[in-house]
């Protein structure tokens, strides 16, 4: 009984160490001045582009990782292919690399000076230090977890389901539809919460390839980090607490559309 008593309380103590202090405090320093100054500091114009831009990558990624995550999933479980190993580990590359050599990679391959970004830029397409870019960069990082989600769960299904729609005269698009789309629907929707708390919380990639133009290409996380070091404790403590409560949805959410078994 002792025993599982210290169990706890180590186990508490270290979420609290590490998680619950750090967050309180940043509760608490953000509104030492008064709720006022804390409102004023995070519906400033630089502070709500900020949000909107960090909302609309976040959008943007979402989407298109959702939509390459179902199919690149189907692709390895229904498929058998050569080079299906390779992909999926490649697959599995954000998790492994850290994202600032992401950003650099991205600036090297679309800085204007680089052959795809130059022709590129010609034609009036400018990547880096520009939304095109941050977007990139989000996508990158926040890549594998629709994948990883809904792999097991095709994996669980079976194909019975498919085949038969197929034999009663269903085509591929009215399978996937009304069979696969609707029996994978709650690990779309595990993998999607998972995905937007990545591309929203994303830092490293995006603070290279974006440039911290205060007012043009700072997501939340950027902007954050620029009012911190011009001692604007005030603004750097409200615009924190504001991810801090997109995490903390982001955590309920996750938490909803979690299996019942793993609850």
């Amino acid at each position: 009984m002792t025993a599982r008593i210290s169990l706890r309380v180590v186990a508490l103590g270290y979420l609290a160490l590490l998680l619950v202090f750090p967050v309180a405090m940043v509760f608490a320093r953000t509104f030492e001045k008064g709720v006022g100054a804390a409102w004023a500091a995070v519906t400033s114009p630089d502070a709500l582009h900020a949000l909107w831009l960090t909302i609309l990558v976040a959008a943007i990624s979402v989407t298109a990782n959702t939509v390459f995550g179902i199919v690149c999933a189907i692709v390895l479980v229904r498929h058998r292919f050569r080079g299906r190993g390779l992909l999926n580990a490649v697959l599995d590359l954000p998790l492994a690399v850290s994202p600032v050599v992401v950003g650099l990679a991205l600036f090297i391959l679309y800085s204007r000076t680089a052959p795809v970004g130059g022709w590129l830029a010609e034609h009036g397409i400018r990547v880096i230090f520009s939304t095109p870019g941050i977007v990139l960069a989000t996508m990158f990082v926040s890549l594998p977890f629709v994948v990883r989600e809904v792999m097991p769960v095709l994996r669980e299904i079976g194909t019975e389901q498919e085949q038969a729609a197929s034999t009663l005269g269903a085509s591929p698009f009215q399978t996937f539809w009304m069979v696969t789309l609707p029996a994978i629907r709650q690990g779309v929707a595990y993998g999607v919460v998972l995905t937007t708390a990545r591309a929203i919380g994303e830092f490293g990639a995006v603070s290279v390839v974006s440039g911290r133009i205060s007012g043009l290409t700072e997501t939340m996380t950027v902007y954050v980090q620029d009012r911190f070091q011009n001692f604007d404790l005030v603004g750097c403590y409200a615009a924190a607490v504001v991810l801090a409560l997109i995490a903390i949805a982001t955590l309920l959410l996750t938490d909803l559309f979690k299996p019942k078994e793993e609850q």
